[in-house]
């Protein structure tokens, strides 16, 4: 059986590659308004794709937000159904002047795919229209399948939650597979069983009704630069601890028995350093770096602004001082009672000589799977026969909006099936997936399908 799965994919490997990069050629960019032509051709171009791989049916159906691609293929009503999600939208490729080539002109270096979107989310999204055609053509598609591919993902799928309240009866299945999420390296396979949670949030200092030549005023006129880096200081210690009062009021505390869990998971710290480039690794004090990024929170300022940034000097004294800010959660903390509790805490301390507006832009939950169930033993067990290895259950650190939601519409858990690597590089310039893990991914699914079709049915 693996080697007709691998003649197929290599006999096809060409074409596969190429229908690929026809979705990561298009600029889907969620975060600019000025993109929603190009949003609009990614679903037109996932559509041809689906049919192409073999779907009965497929819409753009459209949403508060941006549209979402729905297509179906009903094999038998009493074989369990499997929903398929993922996104095609990207985020914003800046800065371009550090892309060793175009973002949105696919190449392939060192075997690897270079492109926005490759690995998050239209190279893990496609291996799943992939193995799915490789399963109907060779007759042994044993679920019926759906596949749901949204356009809002990178901006906290704010119009998904309504979309799938007023669609359950659509969107009604008995497995969700995603893969968005990335494992421990190639060598140690690994499967997402944990997700922080997000809030972000966007602050803006006003002094002054316009800029002001700085000799003149300053000195006399609050900066508000020099309030709002005062304010962004204060929100952590020097421990690398959150000190907004009541934050870690709902953090689950991780016994010792799972951190001696974590403690085994394999971690090169010293690779680790070497690929980021950085000196050391920083964060809240008495938790290793896995820890820190899978079981605790973390706050993060995401990008900072005003006055004067151009060539040369202006001496200039800034009207407004913009920031935007993000918390990553942990199971229990609920992120719209952390929006709130930032927002009052910063409006609290900062200084009444300057207006300050602080806005909530969007959130998510965090989210844990059980490693007991039956889709995720299936899982495990095609991640087992590709990689040659059993993957490990391990909490990351990223948020995916969707998921809390799947979990809290459907009632269903879904798998987190990433295949994407720490070095993929994605939100940053120079993205890429390695082709290898891109057809071991199809692989893999494939393998994951056949696992459940033989799995008596308890659905």
């Amino acid at each position: 059986m693996d080697n007709l799965i691998k003649n197929y994919l290599s006999t096809n490997n060409n074409r596969i590659v190429e229908e690929l990069f026809s979705l990561l050629r298009i600029p889907s960019v969620s975060a600019h308004s000025f993109r929603q032509p190009e949003l609009k051709q990614c679903t037109e171009q996932w559509v041809k794709l689906l049919l192409k791989a073999g779907v009965d049916d497929v819409k753009i159906l459209t949403t508060d937000g941006n549209p979402v691609v729905f297509a179906t293929k009903i094999i038998d009503e009493l074989f369990p159904t499997i929903l398929v999600y993922g996104h095609y939208d990207v985020m914003p490729a800046e800065p371009l002047e550090l892309w060793e080539s175009p973002p949105f002109e696919p190449e392939i270096r060192d075997n690897k795919i270079f492109a926005r979107g490759a690995d998050d989310d239209k190279g893990q999204s496609f291996m799943h229209a992939k193995a799915f055609e490789y399963l109907l053509r060779t007759n042994q598609l044993k679920c019926n399948v759906k596949f749901l591919l949204e356009g809002e993902e990178e901006i906290g799928s704010p119009s998904l939650e309504k979309f799938c309240e007023q669609n359950k009866d659509l969107l009604k299945c008995d497995i969700i597979l995603v893969s968005d999420t990335s494992m421990l390296s190639a060598e140690i396979p690994s499967i997402t069983t944990g997700l922080r949670g997000l809030a972000y949030w966007q602050i803006e200092l006003t002094a002054a009704s316009r800029d002001l030549h700085s000799g003149i005023f300053g000195g006399a006129v609050a900066n508000p630069i020099n309030e709002l880096t005062k304010i962004l200081a204060s929100l952590t210690d020097k421990d690398g601890r959150i000190t907004i009062p009541n934050f870690y009021e709902d953090v689950e505390e991780v016994s010792d028995y799972e951190r001696e869990l974590i403690a085994q998971i394999p971690f090169d710290e010293k690779e680790y350093k070497k690929n980021l480039n950085i000196k050391e690794v920083h964060g809240e004090k008495g938790y290793s770096t896995i820890e820190r990024t899978g079981i605790r929170p973390a706050l993060d300022i995401c990008g900072i602004w005003g006055g004067y940034t151009g060539e040369g000097s202006k001496t200039v004294l800034p009207s407004k001082a913009f920031a935007k800010l993000s918390a990553r959660l942990v199971p229990h903390q609920q992120y719209d009672k952390i929006a709130e509790l930032v927002k009052n805490h910063i409006k609290q301390i900062a200084p009444s000589y300057i207006d300050l507006d602080v806005t909530i832009l969007h959130g998510a939950q965090s989210y844990v799977c059980p490693i007991n169930s039956v889709e995720y033993k299936a899982a495990e067990t095609a991640y087992t026969k590709v990689f040659g290895k059993k993957p490990l259950p391990v909490r990351r650190g990223g948020s995916i909006g969707v998921i809390p939601i799947f979990e809290k519409v459907l009632n269903i858990k879904p798998i987190l099936m990433g295949f994407g690597l720490e070095s993929d590089a994605i939100h940053s310039p120079n993205e890429n997936f390695p082709l290898d893990l891109f057809f071991k991914g199809i692989e893999t699914i494939i393998e994951f399908y056949l696992e459940i079709s033989r799995v008596e049915k308890v659905f």
